[in-house]
């Protein structure tokens, strides 16, 4: 592979907020365009949900320490970790060292780059979950590592995720190096079932291979269903990283905070990588980090409850049309959905939405070469607008329906 085959495969043209990269171009247009407020899918709107109450205040206080705060140690300031780390432990159940096993990041996103260069050598297996997030598949990738694709039946089951455990025993067998996963799922919302995490886990013990899981929208679970932490169970894989932050359910999006905790050596490795590509997660911006698990009391519950009632009018749109398949989201932002067989491809159809409709999505081929007909949307936005944005995006399909 050359390295210019190397960096197309990364492409951004998908990517959240990347909609102006996007050369709509000549189409085939039927009908008229449709008016209403544009709406951005592929990512959660901040102006809708914003941050943490105080946070600009606590980002502010960063900025007046100056130095002390702008240069902290490349894992993170250690009063930040050790603050971090109890609110953590109480969430999740389980213990986490604040010196020794977790790391700050610039997002979750550079969590999931640093953990994966950590683990990752040129021709390692690695396996990972279809659909699920575009990142993944990425970064297995430009790291020179073997894909190993692991099929999850979303849409068979509505009390699991649906991952094929056999299968993942079969490619654990054959000497797969590494798992990654996200729970809930990006982009389905489906969160897997206890007999899920502890499979994953036993397995990851028993053959030896490293577990990463993002549990990035962990905190945004719905209709009280149970949300299972894999890093809180009894049978642990010996290496193990999860990554978690306040950037999606508490909109802190802007600030690009992540965390990732577990197994101490390979935090170790990822300090030393974030040494070398960006040094530190960002020295002022840690300090807003105070307001995360220190909401106030009934902010997350209210922000739960607005973000159910908003999936469940998109989704009595949704199912009034015949056709159209989405798995009711469990946790998270994010649905999947599967339209009918249209006379353009999806690549066309999402151009079109944005130029006939003002309403951008994220094609479903970014999450796996199968999903030629689905799309994904994080319905963290203004609710009439999302609720009107759906309505536009039926309209379209309907003139495009075979």
């Amino acid at each position: 592979m050359s390295i210019i085959q190397k960096f197309e495969k990364l492409g951004v043209d998908n990517a959240p907020g990347q909609e102006c990269r996007q050369n709509v171009g000549e189409i085939d247009i039927r009908g008229e365009k449709i008016s209403g407020t544009p709406v951005d899918f592929s990512h959660g709107d901040v102006d809708a949900f914003p941050p943490i109450p105080g946070t600009l205040e606590s980002f502010i206080e960063g900025v007046c320490m100056g130095g002390k705060q702008a240069y902290t140690e490349y894992r993170g300031k250690q009063s930040i970790r050790e603050d971090l780390a109890a609110k953590i432990s109480a969430f999740i159940g389980a213990k986490i060292d604040f010196e020794q096993e977790i790391i700050l990041t610039p997002g979750t996103q550079g969590a999931l780059f640093l953990a994966m260069g950590a683990n990752i050598m040129s021709g390692d297996k690695i396996a990972f979950v279809e659909p699920d997030y575009f990142a993944n598949r990425k970064l297995v990738e430009f790291f020179d590592g073997e894909l190993v694709p692991i099929q999850m039946e979303y849409t068979k089951f509505t009390d699991r995720a649906g991952l094929d455990l056999k299968a993942l025993e079969e490619a654990f067998k054959s000497g797969v190096k590494l798992f990654v996963f996200s729970n809930p799922n990006n982009p389905t919302g489906v969160i897997y079932s206890y007999n899920e995490i502890c499979s994953i886990a036993k397995l990851g013990k028993e053959y030896g291979v490293t577990v990463i899981v993002d549990q990035l929208y962990s905190r945004q679970i719905f209709d009280n269903r149970t949300y299972i932490h894999l890093c809180s169970q009894k049978m642990l894989p010996d290496n193990l990283i999860t990554i978690i932050g306040p950037s999606k359910t508490e909109s802190l999006s802007g600030y690009r905070l992540g965390v990732a905790f577990g197994t101490a050596a390979i935090i170790e490795r990822m300090e030393k990588l974030q040494a070398i590509m960006a040094l530190r997660c960002s020295g002022y911006n840690q300090a807003a980090f105070k307001g995360w698990f220190n909401e106030p009391d009934g902010w997350m519950k209210e922000r739960i409850v607005q973000h159910q009632a908003i999936r469940d009018d998109i989704l009595k749109e949704l199912r009034t049309v015949r056709g159209i398949e989405a798995r009711t989201t469990e946790g998270g932002s994010y649905l999947f959905v599967k339209l009918p067989v249209m006379d353009i491809s999806m690549h066309d159809f999402v151009k079109v939405l944005r130029a006939q409709a003002s309403v951008t999505v994220t094609p479903g081929i970014e999450f796996g070469p199968q999903f030629v007909n689905w799309f994904r949307i994080n319905f963290s936005q203004d609710h009439k607008a999302a609720v009107d944005a759906i309505k536009r995006i039926i309209k379209v399909m309907e003139w495009y329906r075979k």
